[in-house]
This record gives structure tokens, C-alpha cells and sequence, in this order.
């Protein structure tokens, strides 16, 4: 039996394919450029050596867990959340209370607040996500503010305003793992769980349910698609891989309280995928890039950071209302490449 012909991937001028050029070219490499970008990625603080460049890049990671997660439920499912920086503080709270009271090592602590992130995400998400409209943004928007309440006022577990201090740093197997290069290397192999976990999704039968209920949410339900179980489902594991990045928040710097995981923290997080692109996953990496870096850029004008993230925004949603990636998807970009390599091939046999 003789093997299907591959069609070669040519690079083509957009008027044919209607794709940029620079858009084929990513979607040709895209393996090549994901593998070289890891690589410079890892390289800069192993070749630079800094604390200070280690510790932007550790931000770098913690932000792409948060913005891979709000996207999975915003981008790829079509929920907007506002409350997202809610289930990063429950992450973080999970993990202090239980390493500075019980003693627990730090992946039990990831584990535990993955897991109560997530159930938190189930609680609010059964009642909430019933409501039709635009509710869910308000309703989120004030699940953050009842939880940044209960952080502050809740002396004898949060330690209100004071927040918890002393929290103990990374050990593993009796070794502390304090060096930046060692805490850098946990926040990637974090980032790079979430990646996995996100695109497991998006690429499985549950991603192409979730994309059809954003797509016409009553078309789906038709189709016998479960929509409320489907919205359920990615509202828990979106809330559960923010509380894995506030665990790792709570260790890497040692103190939270309860001004960390405001309002203001989940506009932050949102703006990242608006960014990079809403249903982008390279987007959401590049979005909270971005945004660890831009704080240490605009070190000297801290007071103009809202107005200027807010111009950024303006004019992202005025030039590539998507983001930088979205709207682009790789693997329909290479398959549409083939297909005009093979009608050409067909055209040019009858030729």
C-alpha cells in the first residue's frame, strides 16, 4: 500500500494563503523556534548570573502560569474572569499556613493548594456559572474582593494586615534550595507543567467541546455537548493552576498579605492575555513576559504604570484587537499550506 504524499510547507505571499508571511514562517518552525527559545530562555540567568536578571525570570515563569491558566478559561472557553487573582491568593495562603504551622514540605504545599485553588473554583463555579450574560466578570469581580476581606481580617488564621512572615523556602530531601539559579529552575519546570497540562487540553476532545461552547454556546448544547459540566470543568482546573502560582509565590518571597492578590492583580493578569492573544497559548507565554518585564523598565516612573499599561492596552486593542498571536493557529496555518501545495499539485498532474 502506497503512503500518502506530504505536501512540502512553502512559504507564500499572503494574498494567496491569506496568512502573513511572518505567521507561515512560525507555523513551519514552530517546534524549532519553541525548542531555541527555551534555550535562550534558560541560558540568559545561567550566563548572565545576576540575582537581580534570575529574579525577572522567575516572575517571567510565574506570570505564564497565571496567564496560561486565565486564558484556558477567557481564551480558550470564553469566560472573562475578574476575580482570577482570588484563587492565586487562596494558592498562596494554602501554602504559608501550612508551611509555617504544620511544617509541610513544599511540593506537599503545591499539591494542597492546587487542590483547595480548585475547589474554591468548583464552589464559585456551580451557582455562577449557570447565570447567563455578562454576570460572570461581576460575580468573580466580587468573589476577589470577599476573599481579599477574609485575608485581612482574619487575625487568628491570616494574621490580617501584619500577613504571614517567615515562610520557609524550598527544601527538598533535606537540602534548602535558596540560590536564585535552583528557585528559577522550580518556576520552570512549574511553567512547563502548565504548558503541558493547557495544551493536553486544548489539543483533546475537551479542548474542541470548549472552543465549540465559546464559539455559540447554543449550537454546542445541540450538538450534545454538556456545557455546564465543560464550564465546571475548566473553571476548576483554571482556578487550581492559579494556586499553584501563588504556593510558589508564598515561598519564593518568604511574606504575602493581603494587598498582593487585589482587584488590581487579576486586571494584570487579564491585560497579559489580552496582549499575547485571548485562545493563544505561545500569546499567554509571551503576554507575561512582557509584563515582568515592563515593571522593572518603568522602575522610575512607578506612578505612570497604570496610565502606561493602559495606552499599551488602547492601542493593542485599536491595531490587533486579538493580541500579538491571536486569531493564529499553527496547526490549521501548516494544514492550510498543504492544502494549496496539494491543489497545486492536482492542477499541475492535469496540467
Amino acid at each position: 500500500m502506497q503512503k500518502a504524499r506530504k505536501e512540502p510547507l512553502v512559504i507564500r505571499p499572503k494574498s494567496e494563503i491569506g496568512v502573513p508571511v511572518v505567521m507561515q514562517f512560525y507555523a513551519k518552525y514552530e517546534a524549532v523556534i519553541a525548542v531555541c527559545f527555551l534555550a535562550v530562555f534558560i541560558a540568559i540567568p545561567a550566563v548572565v548570573n545576576k540575582r537581580y536578571v534570575t529574579n525577572v525570570m522567575i516572575d517571567c515563569c510565574r506570570y505564564s502560569v497565571l496567564a496560561l491558566s486565565l486564558n484556558l478559561l477567557a481564551g480558550f472557553m470564553g469566560m472573562t474572569s475578574l476575580g482570577h487573582a482570588a484563587f492565586y491568593g487562596i494558592g498562596a495562603y494554602t501554602a504559608a499556613i501550612m508551611s509555617t504551622r504544620l511544617g509541610t514540605p513544599f511540593l506537599i504545599n503545591f499539591l494542597c493548594a492546587f487542590l483547595i485553588a480548585g475547589a474554591f473554583g468548583f464552589v464559585v463555579g456551580l451557582p455562577t456559572l449557570r447565570i447567563k450574560g455578562r454576570y460572570l466578570p461581576i460575580i468573580t469581580m466580587g468573589f476577589c474582593e470577599i476573599i481579599r476581606l477574609v485575608e485581612l481580617n482574619w487575625m487568628s488564621f491570616t494574621r490580617g494586615a501584619m500577613g504571614i512572615g517567615n515562610i520557609p523556602t524550598f527544601y527538598l530531601f533535606g537540602i534548602r534550595l535558596k540560590e536564585p539559579m535552583q528557585r528559577f529552575a522550580i518556576a520552570l519546570i512549574m511553567a512547563l507543567l502548565t504548558l503541558w497540562v493547557v495544551h493536553a487540553i486544548v489539543n483533546s476532545r475537551t479542548g474542541r467541546a470548549i472552543m465549540t461552547i465559546r464559539d455559540d454556546e447554543t449550537a454546542a448544547g445541540f450538538m450534545g455537548i454538556n456545557v455546564f459540566y465543560y464550564k465546571v470543568l475548566i473553571f476548576t482546573i483554571s482556578a487550581a493552576l492559579a494556586g499553584v502560582a501563588g504556593a510558589f509565590y508564598a515561598h519564593n518571597t518568604k511574606f504575602i498579605d493581603s494587598t498582593l492578590f487585589t482587584f488590581d492583580e487579576s486586571i494584570t493578569i487579564l491585560c497579559m492575555i489580552i496582549l499575547g492573544g485571548m485562545g493563544s497559548i505561545p500569546g499567554s507565554i509571551i503576554g507575561a513576559i512582557i509584563f515582568a518585564i515592563l515593571p522593572e523598565l518603568l522602575r522610575d516612573y512607578v506612578q505612570y504604570r497604570p496610565i502606561i499599561y493602559g495606552f499599551i492596552i488602547i492601542i493593542m486593542v485599536i491595531v490587533r484587537p486579538k493580541g500579538i498571536l491571536g486569531g493564529y493557529n499553527a496547526k490549521y496555518i501548516r494544514q492550510k499550506m498543504r492544502g494549496f501545495a496539494g491543489a497545486e499539485g492536482k492542477e499541475a498532474q492535469h496540467g
